[in-house]
């Protein structure tokens, strides 16, 4: 059994005005290619919330998101480096304009894994057969289209991925 290193993170569920999430393609050697929003691990004494205001700075190039309301919260399994984590997640919901990754992302993005970036309409999100994090993406962005943030958000627990 692998023994596995916790780790805190936090992402940001950045939505354009006609409800378009902007997910980051990335290369993990454990789990292989997947979609997933901005964000990444916590640094010591970190809040979730301001992680995931630097993460998507950080990611996007944009200075101007403000995570708000928490969509959910999940834990997963993922080789960091060479670490193998149990990452858990605070995912926050934003609002801007759709538009670019802005700046020189390049070393960023490589220390990262990210590959590319794009904006997924609902209809494309919900027919993709590509690997998102977390799985349930399309479902949740879909509740909260319909019923607005829930309060508590809902906590996924572990799930695990499939390769």
């Amino acid at each position: 059994m692998t023994v596995r290193l916790p780790r805190r993170a936090a992402r940001v569920a950045v939505l354009d005005p006609a409800g378009a999430v902007l997910l980051l393609r990335y290369d993990n050697p454990e789990v292989g290619v997947h979609w997933a929003m901005p964000g990444g691990g916590l640094e010591p004494g970190e809040t979730p919330r301001a992680g995931a205001l630097r993460e998507v700075r950080e990611e996007t190039g944009w200075s101007d998101i403000e995570p708000g309301p928490l969509l959910c919260t999940w834990e997963h399994d993922f080789t960091r480096g060479t670490v193998p984590v149990r990452q858990r997640e605070h995912i926050y919901v934003a609002h801007a304009p759709r538009r670019p990754l802005a700046g020189d992302l390049s070393a960023a993005h490589a220390g990262d894994g990210i590959l590319s970036a794009r904006w997924w309409t609902p209809p494309e999100l919900a027919a993709a057969d590509e690997a998102m994090w977390p799985p349930s993406l399309a479902a949740l962005l879909a509740d909260l289209r319909a019923h607005g943030p829930r309060d508590p958000a809902p906590d996924l627990g572990y799930v695990p991925h499939h390769r």
